[in-house]
């Protein structure tokens, strides 16, 4: 991961920015409860990969009857889980954030719950990595401040960078640095750094957010699950992501990015091999993964499904639900989806219709008996427990 934070313009200076402008807000509670062993007789919905797609956001959770006319929890005492990627590549992230945010705090009030997970994209954003943000992602956090804002930060990026210069005997062209920091610095920028900081309104908020959660026998996970890190156990890799997380702050050297499990290419957030592992050669590590999670099924965000629709993987024991909301040119065949789960029948939710997965299943569920990997005993028949480690690649 290449950090910015970590270049020219270190994060020391974001801190000074924070006490002189007064971004800095009260930390939130984490998830409570054990979200690794969630047994529950209620509706479960879960939604994959946003990616500032917020209009397609509203239209799923409408048609999945989780929220009403004014975008306020209707799901009763439906649990929602989001696996991750609100962040990057569509303009709209702050606005679906936030409405996961207030989803969040609204559905306990009806007897439901939202697990917001964190995906890839959510590390990304907080260690620095702005690769793939949408300029409507920075034109969010404008406001009549921000020429201010930014001048402050130019004045001490800019005193750093002639120190440095000066230091190892090197001229410091001002205007060649000012000509590229406004190039690379558009409005809302530094207030859009700021807030996903350690310190900031969404940093603080997103760093308290599970990457694992298992409900009913079913892992969810945004990227998937190695072998390594399904030694770890579920309640382990929340752990150690979130501590990853706190140790990390605002910027991260792309030499650590490799060793941590927050960031790494064999990690929980990073992990292609469900999606994309061959499944006659893998199918024994699928199983064993299964079994050190205790889990029956895992459902993966992260991979676009081919075709924009929801894919089953191992004969349904792995659920591949990034159908590429966003669409456009980054996913032409995109559209947004949702899975239901709900007294023992899975459906796949999409804007327009419902599609039931025993019955799409149909021959591919018979073929595959003979192996024993069939979606009724992916669904409902248990394996057995849980441990650890880590590593991942970075491709987003």
């Amino acid at each position: 991961m290449v950090s910015r934070a970590s270049g020219t313009w270190r994060t020391s200076f974001w801190l000074a920015l924070l006490l002189v402008f007064g971004l800095v807000t009260p930390g939130l509670p984490q998830d409570p409860g054990d979200v690794c062993d969630i047994e529950t007789a209620e509706r479960v919905v879960a939604i994959a990969d946003v990616h500032g797609a917020y209009d397609r956001f509203i239209a799923i959770l409408h048609a999945a009857g989780l929220i009403d006319g004014r975008e306020r929890w209707a799901g009763g005492r439906t649990i929602l889980v989001q696996t991750g990627d609100v962040l990057d590549r569509g303009p709209d992230s702050r606005k679906a954030l936030d409405l996961l945010r207030r989803l969040s705090d609204d559905a306990p009030k009806a007897g439901g719950r939202v697990h917001a997970l964190l995906g890839n994209h959510e590390v990304m954003r907080m260690v620095g990595d702005l690769r793939y943000v949408n300029p409507g992602e920075y034109a969010a956090f404008r406001s009549g401040d921000s020429d201010s804002i930014r001048d402050g930060y130019y004045a001490l990026a800019m005193q750093e960078a002639a120190v440095a210069a000066s230091a190892s005997g090197k001229k410091f062209d001002e205007r060649a640095f000012r000509d590229d920091f406004i190039a690379r610095t558009p409005l809302g920028w530094v207030e859009m750094q700021f807030a996903f900081g350690p310190k900031g309104e969404y940093g603080r908020w997103l760093r308290q957010r599970n990457t694992m959660i298992r409900i009913n026998g079913v892992v969810f996970i945004h990227g998937g699950t190695s072998p390594a890190v399904a030694a770890m156990g579920c309640a382990k890799v929340n752990q150690t992501v979130r501590s990853d997380l706190d140790a990390l702050g605002s910027a991260i050297e792309p030499q650590r990015a490799a060793t941590l499990l927050a960031t790494s290419e064999e990690g929980p957030l990073w992990y292609r091999g469900l999606a994309q592992n061959d499944e006659g050669s893998f199918t024994p590590e699928l199983e064993a993964i299964l079994r050190q999670l205790n889990a029956r099924a895992i459902v993966t965000g992260h991979t676009v499904a081919a075709n924009g629709r929801v894919r089953l993987r191992f004969g349904g024991r792995v659920i591949q639900l990034d159908t590429g909301m966003l669409g456009g040119r980054f996913f032409p065949a995109g559209r947004a989806s949702a899975l239901e789960i709900l007294d023992g029948r899975v459906t796949v939710i999409y804007e327009d219709r419902r599609d039931p997965l025993p019955s799409a299943l149909g021959a591919a569920a018979i073929e595959r008996r003979a192996v024993g990997l069939y979606f009724a005993s992916a669904f409902f028949a248990v394996p057995s427990v849980a441990r650890a480690a880590e590593r991942m690649p970075e491709r987003p």
